[in-house]
């Protein structure tokens, strides 16, 4: 069975240690990266939040411009509720598995990537000089709408010189993924009337409003389903809208006068998330005017909270040619989830693929694992890029 570096290996077990869910704070994690990196002779920058608890951090071995970039968010999902049969915060393995919370999602990437910089540095330190630079970016609060990295792009857009390539290192399987969709997060907030409910007819329920709106939420989806876009390059083929949270109501003999809905709209590269939304807030006023005689108070207002865009590099692209030489790969796929890559694509205009070791069907999950056989093919792949660069690309 393929191995992986004892280095790939230690940082993946300090990055698993740190707890780095995304409502805490990662400077942690990212202090000890920075030291890893200055100690190989790695310059890197940290870019804090506003609050001071985060950061993200660049680093770049070799000089020049162009080049390529590895990216990788450093946060991960909570462990709570979740029936875990180790911990969570400590890499163990058994049976050609690393189990920890993160390995797949995407801790493993990273390692293998830090591990990858400390690699370039000591060749160039034994003569052996990158002709082309090779960058790393390690972001946070990925899980919660790819929202940290979004001061790191406002730095390369300042910068006078961009990365060629990107590669995003969420878990593919290895495989050269050249797509996904975009998402935009929301908020329909209804307003009703208060009453008791021994008299509920002579108020407004609010939450009856959000069931309303719901069922206009599902009929748009049934129709985009049937007649909108097709994709077939992903397991579900069109735009979804997701209604995932209702909250109203205070007691049961109390009509609510207010209720709010947060749900979702992934889209296709070729569907306008605005334009949907613009169907919605018609079918909210549908819902709520024949109200108004009686109520004028009635409304359902709908808000956005997030987004970020989706992926679509063409197949036949540089960038999808040059990690399929790395990787081996002759195809390539679209993946289900979201990453920071539409935003280096559509932010930067710099070309971008997914590919990384793992599968998010073991992402933010108990027992979350990568494979040693995914970390070596990531190894691998991340050595071929290095004699690339050596070469010039």
């Amino acid at each position: 069975m393929p191995d992986i570096s004892s280095q790939t290996r230690e940082i993946l077990s300090r990055l698993i240690a740190f707890d780095t869910v995304s409502s805490r704070p990662n400077l942690g994690l990212m202090s000890y990266v920075r030291d890893l990196l200055a100690a190989a002779g790695v310059d890197s920058v940290l870019i804090p939040d506003p609050a001071g608890g985060k950061a993200n951090l660049y680093a770049t071995v070799g000089e020049g411009a162009g080049g390529v970039m590895l990216s990788g968010h450093t946060d991960v999902v909570p462990v709570e509720g979740q029936a875990w049969t180790r911990d969570p915060f400590a890499l163990t393995e058994a049976e050609g598995r690393l189990y920890g919370r993160g390995t797949a999602d995407m801790k493993g990437f990273c390692a293998a990537a830090i591990a990858t910089l400390i690699e370039a540095a000591g060749r160039q330190a034994r003569g052996r000089r990158l002709a082309v630079p090779l960058h790393l970016a390690l972001s946070y609060d990925e899980e919660v709408g790819c929202l940290g990295v979004r001061s790191l792009v406002a730095m390369l857009e300042a910068a006078p010189v961009r990365p060629r390539f990107c590669i995003v290192g969420e878990p593919t399987g290895m495989q050269v993924a050249t797509g996904h969709k975009g998402k935009v997060a929301l908020r329909a907030t209804c307003t009703g009337r208060e009453g008791h409910s021994a008299l509920a007819p002579l108020a407004l329920n609010a939450l009856h409003l959000a069931a309303d709106f719901i069922q206009a939420v599902r009929a748009l989806q049934a129709e985009v389903a049937e007649k909108g876009v097709q994709d077939g390059d992903y397991d579900v083929p069109y735009t979804t809208l997701h209604v995932g949270k209702m909250s109203g109501g205070v007691q049961v003999n109390i009509v609510p006068n207010a209720a709010v809905l947060d749900f979702e709209i992934r889209s296709l590269a070729e569907d306008d998330p605005q334009a949907l939304i613009a169907r919605l807030e018609a079918a909210a006023e549908t819902i709520c005017a024949p109200l108004r005689g009686n109520f004028p108070e009635a409304a359902i207002r709908i808000e956005r909270l997030w987004d970020y865009p989706g992926l679509g590099t063409p197949s036949d692209a540089g960038v999808v040619n040059f990690v399929k030489g790395l990787t081996g790969a002759n195809g390539t796929i679209k993946v289900a989830f979201g990453t920071e890559g539409g935003l280096f694509d559509a932010r930067l205009g710099i070309p971008t693929v997914i590919c990384g070791p793992g599968s998010m069907a073991q992402g933010h999950k108990p027992d979350e694992f990568v494979s040693v056989e995914q970390m070596a093919r990531c190894e691998a792949m991340l050595s071929a890029l290095l004699a690339r660069l050596e070469a010039g690309i």
